[in-house]
């Protein structure tokens, strides 16, 4: 399954979330390190719901750039 994830820049790190997995966050202190960390927070997120017996949301959320005039 392929989840879009937001990762910003915060204060002084990076933080992530998956739009359809609502509570499935992760930080980190770079992009890289942001990006392993949801991603096992997203594995153990779906364990999680399973073991509860809850249905895994599917994937249904799209990112796209949109360009603008600054």
């Amino acid at each position: 399954m392929k989840y879009a994830v937001v990762i910003e820049k915060a204060h002084s790190n990076y933080s992530a979330y998956v739009l359809d997995l609502p509570g499935c966050v992760a930080t980190g202190d770079t992009v890289e390190e942001t990006q392993r960390e949801i991603r096992s927070a997203i594995e153990f997120h779906i364990e999680g719901l399973k073991q509860a017996g809850y249905e895994v949301p599917a994937p249904s959320s799209s990112v796209e750039y949109v360009e603008v005039a600054a």
